[in-house]
């Protein structure tokens, strides 16, 4: 485990880089996802696998973190939420493993949306977002602002995650695509889901750094 300071606080994070790495994966975890989780620690897996470093960082503290449980006010403070994504980014450049690597960043709920605005901020520090089960509409006005190219992933039988990436999709000036889970709900649950959302990324992932 690291501790990355970010926003006047100390965030948790877990900090792997495989040799040969050819890009980070920041994995922004807020209340709709975690990095303790054996589904998320399977995906960092895969992704070392493929030559991808990963930081899956806790955006809120363990105390925010309960806050969180029962009230939305720091759910929706996209404002901080965002800051700690430039604060992690800003991290990851200054750490000799992975300043050298391009940035990519992966989140869901309203956690995409914060990825979106630090991806507005921070247009030559990173690569690419990728938003999955989103709630990208959350990002608002700095939404036009994006200037690297964004995947959003929904699953089919997900319509709130459907409208919000639709409603972001068309907002934005970026190169982006929009793909569908065929069957999938909106935790990526069902049999072979999440496995097929990783693929997306990776896919996606190779394409933007053949890109560069």
């Amino acid at each position: 485990m690291v501790s990355v300071p970010a926003d006047r606080i100390t965030l948790s994070a877990d900090f792997v880089v495989p040799e040969s790495a050819r890009a980070t994966v920041l994995f922004a975890h807020g209340v709709h996802t975690s990095r303790h989780s054996p589904r998320m620690r399977s995906v960092a897996a895969e992704l070392h696998k493929a030559g991808f470093g990963t930081l899956s960082l806790d955006l809120l503290s363990e105390m925010e973190g309960r806050r969180a449980e029962v009230t939305e006010e720091l759910r929706v403070d996209m404002d901080m939420l965002g800051r700690r994504v430039v604060a992690a980014v800003d991290w990851l450049k200054i750490q000799p493993d992975t300043r050298a690597l391009p940035v990519i960043i992966f989140a869901a709920g309203a956690e995409a949306a914060a990825a979106l605005l630090a991806a507005a901020e921070l247009p030559d520090r990173v690569l690419t977002v990728v938003s999955w089960a989103g709630q990208p509409d959350l990002a608002g006005d700095a939404l036009e602002r994006v200037r690297v190219p964004v995947l959003f992933v929904a699953g089919s039988q997900d319509p709130r995650a459907l409208s919000s990436t639709q409603e972001a999709a068309q907002r934005l000036a970026a190169p982006h695509a929009v793909r569908e889970v065929a069957g999938a709900s909106h935790r990526f649950e069902e049999p072979g889901a999440l496995d097929q959302v990783v693929d997306m990324a990776k896919e996606w992932f190779e394409d933007r750094l053949r890109s560069t």
